[in-house]
């Protein structure tokens, strides 16, 4: 289960004023997997960010009951000139985990070959975010954060990825930032739309995007 508790957030650059958390208070329950829905711009990513605990809130409180992932496939914190053992190694020493484990774990789901020992500045981005999603499944969170990001490589390993990361949902829970319709239907079972800094949950996902559509006149994807 995650809190939020009267969170606020401003962004300010050269004299404008951009609120993208206005006093939010919300409960997303344990196991359960949630949309975060909203129009480009209106801060779903802050949010989420906000959550994992990577971007400062002006004020208010984020209580994170049990284990909240990184955003799934974000690769940004990885050291470029160690290799992907290396970097391995060091974030299973972080979270407690086996490291040799999590190393087998990732090494067989990435199929990175033998550029698994090379420098991560030597892979390319596809490489990168092979490596980037392979860590994010090997370590079991009780609720994962998704920005957009649920699957990358090609057509057969896109289908590796939906079936991992559909595998961890049966035990634990996601908030999920997305514009694809298709993919919060295929995953969420209940929404919360941000709108002018205010956040409203809804039971039903189904609810949560018509509400969203409301407010894009439609203009939501499949």
């Amino acid at each position: 289960m995650i809190e939020l508790i009267n969170l606020c957030k401003t962004y300010r650059l050269k004299g404008t004023h951009k609120i993208v958390a206005d006093h939010i208070s919300a409960t997303f329950p344990k196991g359960k997997s949630i949309a975060i829905l909203g129009r480009n711009g209106a801060g779903k990513s802050s949010l989420l960010r906000m959550i994992s605990g990577s971007l400062r809130q002006d004020s208010g409180k984020v209580i994170r009951h049990g284990s909240v992932s990184w955003p799934v496939g974000f690769g940004g914190g990885f050291h470029r000139e160690l290799s992907a053992a290396q970097n391995i190694r060091f974030i299973a020493r972080i979270y407690g985990i086996d490291t040799d484990n999590l190393l087998g774990f990732v090494e067989e789901f990435a199929e990175l070959g033998k550029h698994f020992r090379l420098p991560i500045k030597t892979y390319s981005s596809g490489m990168t975010s092979r490596l980037s999603f392979g860590v994010s499944m090997g370590i079991r969170f009780d609720t994962y954060l998704v920005d957009e990001v649920t699957a990358v490589g090609d057509v057969k390993f896109k289908a590796k990825c939906n079936d991992v990361f559909s595998d961890r949902l049966k035990d634990s829970g996601a908030l999920v930032v997305s514009h694809s319709r298709n993919l919060v239907l295929r995953i969420c079972e209940s929404g919360a739309v941000l709108e002018n800094g205010k956040l409203t949950y809804f039971e039903d996902i189904n609810d949560a995007i018509s509400e969203h559509e409301k407010n894009m006149s439609g203009d939501f994807k499949d």
